[in-house]
């Protein structure tokens, strides 16, 4: 059963804790009411998963090729916005009261060791996202008393962040179990598996080119990656975990044995967004909140796991053939995760239902499009491409009840698991380790093996497996939120710097290839007969108005501190490249 979140004495468990570094806000509140009753205690820390962990977000790769709208633009992110910053010292001070008053209170060594073990886990997660963003932050262990406690504290350095993150972690896993069953009443809560993968998803960024620009691939922190990544991978392993024997499966069939540490939903108690961002407008309770683009349609690979622009692939197009037929015998991951105008797209549970979006055709919350011939013009040209999300949607809800989408949030998954090992081992010089692993990823997306049976894997090189490793975890992670950050944590932003988006029209024809009849063409597609082939495709830019070339400029590998946080605190320095003199790698 899903553990439902305790909503016992609310008021003492959502307290509005201050921000830590806010010197006027700082206040306390009387502990006893709930450190000595084992329930309070429990959803207090209940209530700090869900600020720590989040959830499903639609929008969550809209930063990277994979999705419509241009995020970056020139000045988009200063030291006095607020856009990229993480400085959540408010959670920070609820996590660290939690650790301590769970000491100084009653309650039994054991249930002391749960709580404060979680706590350690939810505060080097924490930590991990600030210094993913800005580098060295001031890392705070206890919450300060505004009476006592020197409240300008300095940054810690990037070195000394990560080996902090690392000891809560190593700390932790000394108070948790190290694996809690998929039955259990416990499942939900953060155990010593979820740990050992987060920790070497930790050492793998403090690996990277991000925190080792003048040594980014040649540095001693890859070996201490590699040793933790292959400790996770052989320890998750033995635990039984492992890859879903189907795709669409991983995120529909909850508690699969690929899924490491998930987030809780259970309608009504808790609910996510998901079906409700995703879906067409006309199935939905409005417009889609991101599209997938036509730049990522096409880096889905064929079938046999090549690029329909190989001379080799089984399945090579012409650009144009690609046009009008980039839906044919693709990797099965692309038919699991997008949904393209003509496509079977059983939503609210209609059997053998076609998706439109051919201006004219679709309804007026799906379509897009320019077609003068339609005789309407869309309102969908700034918001979308063409195509919608499929992946992790709940096709069984009707459109009433989108936003009862309550499937759990998957915050790691044994692939990821995986493709980190895989990543550490090929930059240690173990090519033939990351090359099994991505054959076995392949296998179970359905890619063919091909007579070699390298699964359309062609590299061999550590520079080619490393774009292997980087374009597997671009389609295997799509929409999961995992692309803006894998290229930023390998210095290649310039892949996003300068880039434009693109959508496909859809515009009916006949079988000589002349222009449909809207009128047929409605009345046809409203028996979903129009399959793919009935039309013809045209490429636009998007959006069609405001921002169209994203900018990504270098300065984005570390986002600067807010300026109202140092104008609060004086001994806050800023990073180099936005006006301070904090160097926020490891060099």
């Amino acid at each position: 059963m899903k553990k439902i979140v305790y909503t016992i004495f609310w008021a003492v468990c959502f307290l509005q804790s201050c921000n830590t570094l806010d010197i006027e806000n700082i206040y306390s509140y009387d502990a006893d009411k709930v450190w000595n009753d084992e329930k309070l205690a429990d959803a207090y820390l209940t209530n700090l998963y869900a600020n720590v962990f989040g959830n499903w977000n639609p929008s969550a790769d809209i930063t990277s090729q994979q999705l419509n709208y241009i995020p970056f633009y020139p000045d988009m992110i200063t030291t006095t916005n607020d856009n990229y910053k993480n400085w959540d010292y408010t959670t920070i001070r609820q996590i660290n009261e939690a650790i301590e008053y769970t000491n100084s209170g009653s309650l039994s060594q054991d249930v002391k060791d749960k709580l404060i073990g979680q706590a350690l886990v939810l505060r080097a997660y924490l930590y991990f996202g600030m210094v993913k963003y800005h580098g060295g932050v001031p890392y705070l262990t206890k919450a300060q008393d505004k009476d006592i406690d020197d409240l300008y504290v300095t940054r810690n350095s990037t070195k000394e962040c990560f080996e902090l993150i690392i000891k809560d972690l190593d700390d932790a896993s000394k108070l948790l179990p190290e694996s809690i069953a998929k039955t259990s009443s416990d499942y939900g809560r953060v155990d010593g598996c979820f740990v050992k993968a987060l920790k070497a998803k930790i050492l793998l960024y403090k690996a990277s080119p991000q925190f080792n620009p003048k040594n980014p691939w040649n540095n001693s922190y890859w070996q201490e990656a590699f040793t933790a990544n292959e400790d996770a991978y052989e320890t998750l392993s033995e635990y039984g975990y492992a890859l879903t024997d189907k795709y669409e499966n991983i995120f529909l069939v909850e508690k699969g044995p690929e899924v490491v540490f998930a987030v809780i939903n259970q309608y009504p108690n808790k609910m996510a967004n998901w079906d409700y961002g995703v879906r067409p407008g006309s199935e939905s309770r409005g417009n889609a909140w991101a599209c997938p683009t036509w730049e990522f349609v096409k880096e889905f690979p064929m079938k046999d796991g090549k690029s329909y622009t190989d001379p080799t692939c089984k399945y090579k197009m012409t650009e144009e053939e690609f046009l009008n037929n980039y839906w044919k015998n693709r990797d099965p991951r692309f038919d699991e995760s997008v949904v393209w105008n003509g496509s079977i797209y059983e939503v609210s549970g209609k059997k053998g239902h076609r998706q439109y979006t051919a201006l004219g055709i679709a309804h007026e919350l799906d379509d897009f499009g320019t077609n003068p011939k339609a005789n309407v013009n869309s309102t969908n040209l700034n918001s979308y491409t063409g195509f919608f999300i499929r992946k992790a949607s709940n096709l069984s809800l009707l459109q009433s009840q989108v936003q009862q989408y309550d499937i759990d949030y998957i915050v790691m998954r044994f692939t990821e698991v995986m493709i980190n090992y895989a990543e550490a081992a090929n930059e240690t010089g173990k090519s033939s380790i990351a090359l099994d692993i991505l054959k076995q990823i392949r296998k179970r997306a359905g890619i063919e093996a091909g007579d070699d049976e390298n699964y359309g894997i062609e590299a061999k090189t550590r520079e080619e497996i490393r774009e292997a490793i980087l374009a597997e975890r671009n389609i295997e992670f799509c929409f999961e939120g995992h692309r803006f950050w894998d290229l930023r944590r390998l210095r290649m932003l310039d892949r996003l710097d300068g880039t434009t988006k693109h959508g496909i029209e859809s515009i009916a024809i006949n079988s000589d290839g002349t222009d449909m009849p809207i009128s047929e063409a409605k009345s046809r597609a409203d028996k979903n007969e129009l399959k793919e082939e009935n039309f013809r495709y045209v490429i636009h830019q998007v959006p069609f108005s405001g921002v169209k070339v994203s900018s990504v400029p270098n300065t984005y590998y570390f986002f600067p501190i807010s300026k109202n946080s140092i104008d609060r605190n004086n001994k806050l320095e800023q990073n180099v490249d936005w006006g301070g003199n904090f160097n926020p790698a490891l060099e």
